[in-house]
């Protein structure tokens, strides 16, 4: 941020003034995150048994707030400057101060992205996302001192500065709209297709179907619960320790901590025709054919015929 402001102070440039403006979005929301990323490591209390992870949408949504305020401010300077326009001194120092502070900003947001998609943090990887953002606008930015120091041109630094705020812009609302996602619960259809595909893979014939399946995110941890079809006739014992393998399949699945609850139903004689234990001496029909779970039929809240 000090390089950007000290490239706008030798210059004038408003483009690199809404380069600058943006970064300090960037130190305020990256200390929001950092709070966040705090709260959410906290252990589960008696006032919070989900633990704290949500709290992430929560400093995201803030960034996302933050990043459009500096873009419409952007706007409003440069519409500003193209009225009362102004000149532009030293371009050869700025476009070179400007670029490096770029580089720098694309470094550490891939590597903040690349952290917080490997521990599903959504407040590190919206930070990544906005430095890289940031860095990507800086391009544009150079791009278009460039071009006035070739054409003299002073009123493209404003066009590229409005140009380049519409793009921040975008890049809120894409963060709010991942971060009010996340408060509701919506479902990541990647990350259940993921699973699903590795129970297909190890499924054994005593799990007769699931059903009901649903994925929700708390930080890091995953939260998993489904309704499970086993033998009717099975003891207690045995429908637990056929969950636990359940349980430890999806918990194998997703890197990441996992917390499963699942509910145990008894098969009915409709279930016959899917049911692949061999040694069933109550079979009302015989085996048809397996089904093949995928998403449409685990999520949905009706067991398997």
């Amino acid at each position: 941020m000090a390089i950007k402001f000290l490239a706008y102070y030798l210059t004038h440039s408003n483009a690199i003034l809404s380069d600058a403006l943006e970064s300090i979005v960037n130190i305020v929301a990256g200390g929001f995150g950092l709070f966040s990323l705090y709260l959410s490591a906290k252990p589960r209390d008696s006032d919070h048994p989900y633990g704290h992870g949500k709290v992430e949408f929560i400093s995201s949504t803030a960034e996302g707030i933050m990043i459009i305020a500096a873009g419409i401010m952007i706007i409003y300077k440069s519409i500003y400057a193209l009225i009362f326009p102004q000149e532009i001194n030293e371009l050869g120092i700025g476009i070179i101060l400007i670029g490096f502070s770029g580089v720098l900003n694309y470094y550490i947001g891939s590597f903040a992205i690349k952290k917080g998609q490997s521990n599903y943090s959504i407040a590190l990887e919206a930070s990544g996302t906005h430095l890289k953002s940031d860095a990507y606008t800086t391009v544009a930015v150079v791009v278009g001192l460039l071009l006035i120091y070739i054409t003299g041109f002073n009123w493209i630094d404003n066009v590229f500065a409005i140009l380049i705020s519409f793009l921040i812009i975008y890049n809120g609302i894409r963060i709010i709209r991942r971060s009010v996602a996340g408060i509701m619960d919506e479902a990541d259809f990647d990350l259940n297709v993921h699973v699903i595909n590795h129970i297909n893979t190890q499924r054994v014939p005593h799990w007769i179907d699931v059903h009901n399946f649903r994925i929700i995110k708390y930080g890091e941890v995953i939260h998993i619960d489904c309704h499970m079809t086993m033998p009717w006739y099975y003891t207690l014992q045995q429908s637990h320790d056929g969950m636990k393998e359940f349980e430890e399949c999806l918990a194998d699945s997703i890197d990441n901590p996992v917390e499963s609850f699942i509910h145990v139903d008894p098969c009915l004689p409709t279930s016959c025709s899917i049911c692949e234990v061999q040694s069933c001496f109550y079979r009302k029909h015989p085996f048809e054919k397996k089904v093949e779970w995928t998403l449409k039929n685990v999520t949905t809240n009706q067991k398997h015929q």
